[in-house]
């Protein structure tokens, strides 16, 4: 005969039997094996309610009144076995141990009171210079040309898809004033809502420690305050790398490619992900991901005069450096070393040779498998990083792409966000800690490609690292369940072993 109680309270049952030394089948005489009898002999399969059928469960479990009741159902969330909440565990999901779950713990009231107020006294300084919005200029500067019928890569400075021009348009009809205003504003709450949607991967809330925290933090970043500043369509890619990377969490790669697509055809940042669908085998979410932007453009292309200028004038100054005013912003390898003395080509040599490992080691982070979310954001980071050290231009703004997303995995033991040289190579970008050596301009793209290729580094060493076994749980039996795997295969793809397996199932 079949044992009637649930597989789970069988193993607590067996545990807890096996400790005392008793044997599994060892009952109190007069207790029913099925479950068959009414009042106090209903046992664990019994539906009985009441005190008498909790009496029975707890007689034929062996156990004390009430623990039985316990072991049936589960324990419950956020609670000990005897009723009493427990804080650590009220947040606290898989893979989070005690610092991770203070972390995910709400934020008090006056640390989210001085988190706003930092941001909003941020943005009003913003805002009030005159000179902000200089690269969204470039982008209204192309609206107009096409709403006056001229050719917008005319303006070579114009490093912008096709499909971009249309969408500047709106801007266009704006006068300098609101535009002033406005572009910090919706700048800082694109920022804002990327680093929700990547801490929603995580299951962390905006107004937890962490949320509160970092978007403090952001005041004196110097990132953000020049994306901010500038008004880069950057902060395009900044929202929809972590809601992409939210929805494939979720096995919805269809989604996410269209998220990833609409956002290049704002402005091509995001095209190394595609390799991240190459990787998990998602070749319909890959055709998704390349016909958004080619449709865009193909169809802006029809209103724009002159789309050709885009092959004859705008890329050869792309690939030539740009020109004085921009190249001294450059934080990519190929443009740094020249300037610090080093040959150019075994610069571009040395960033190439970095930007392959960085491929590598994505692909290896990829079929090392764990925790799906961990896997995801660790693989599309480290392809973002491989190529901001080897693309030019590479500038320091690039870093918000992928910097939300890292650092909301703080919680998760093992993350890279938990290693002490993934936060040295940020310090120097501290607005707080001024650096004189490197605060004028012709020095100031050092500091940025020490974060860049730091980064890339860290995130390099730790995707090759062989992951720390995971500590025993609080009955002593190995942590070996993998929280939230992810079919990383075609539906009905076979095997295990296969690249294109799951990551593992939940015990």
């Amino acid at each position: 005969m079949s044992c009637p109680r649930p597989r789970r309270a069988c193993c607590y049952v067996r545990r807890i039997q096996r400790q005392n030394g008793s044997n599994h089948d060892k009952r109190l005489p007069g207790a029913p094996m099925n479950g068959a009898g009414g009042g106090d002999g209903r046992g664990v399969a019994g539906r009985g309610s009441g005190a008498g059928a909790g009496r029975g469960r707890d007689r034929v479990l062996g156990l004390g009144p009430g623990l039985g009741r316990e072991l049936v159902r589960g324990p419950q969330r956020g609670r000990r076995p005897g009723g009493q909440r427990d804080a650590g565990e009220e947040r606290q999901g898989p893979g989070v141990d005690a610092p991770g779950a203070w972390l995910r713990a709400r934020a008090s009231l006056p640390a989210q009171g001085a988190a706003l107020l930092l941001l909003v006294l941020t943005v009003t300084e913003i805002a009030s210079s005159a000179a902000n919005g200089l690269d969204n200029r470039v982008l209204v500067t192309a609206g107009r040309a096409l709403l006056d019928g001229r050719s917008p890569y005319a303006d070579k400075r114009l490093l912008y898809l096709p499909s971009s021009v249309p969408l500047a348009v709106p801007e266009a009809e704006l006068g300098a004033r609101v535009l002033q205003v406005l572009v910090p504003v919706v700048t800082a709450l694109a920022i804002l809502a990327g680093w929700r949607a990547a801490l929603r991967i995580f299951d962390v809330g905006l107004r937890s420690r962490l949320g509160v925290a970092v978007a403090g933090g952001l005041a004196y970043f110097a990132p953000f305050r020049s994306e901010v500043g500038l008004g880069n369509w950057t902060v395009a890619s900044v929202l929809a790398l972590p809601v992409a990377l939210g929805l494939a969490a979720r096995n919805r790669w269809t989604a996410a490619a269209a998220v990833i697509g609409a956002a290049i055809a704002c402005k091509p940042m995001l095209l190394p992900v595609a390799l991240l669908f190459v990787f998990a085998r998602r070749w319909r979410a890959l055709a998704v991901l390349a016909g958004i932007p080619l449709a865009a453009s193909a169809l802006a292309a029809l209103l724009i005069p002159r789309p050709g200028l885009l092959v004859t004038k705008t890329l050869p100054f792309l690939l030539h450096g740009q020109d004085a005013f921009a190249r001294p912003y450059d934080a990519s390898l190929g443009t740094v070393l020249p300037r610090a003395g080093v040959p150019h080509l075994p610069a571009v040599l040395i960033a190439a040779a970095l930007a392959a490992a960085g491929v590598a080691a994505a692909w290896i982070r990829w079929r090392r498998g764990g925790d799906g979310r961990l896997r995801l954001v660790e693989t599309a980071s480290m392809l973002m990083l491989a190529t901001f050290v080897l693309s030019r231009p590479a500038f320091l703004h690039y870093v918000l792409v992928v910097l939300p997303v890292l650092l909301a995995s703080l919680p998760l033991r093992g993350a890279v966000p938990r290693s002490p040289w993934f936060w040295i190579v940020l310090l120097p970008q501290n607005g707080a800690l001024l650096v004189p050596a490197l605060e004028s301009l012709q020095r100031r793209a050092f500091r940025d490609a020490v974060m860049l290729t730091g980064l890339c580094l860290v995130l390099t060493a730790h995707c090759l690292r062989r992951p720390a076994p995971a500590p025993p749980d609080a009955a002593g039996c190995p942590a070996a369940r993998a929280a939230h795997p992810l079919p990383t295969g075609p539906p009905g793809a076979a095997g295990p072993a296969g690249p294109g397996a799951p990551a593992g199932r939940s015990h």
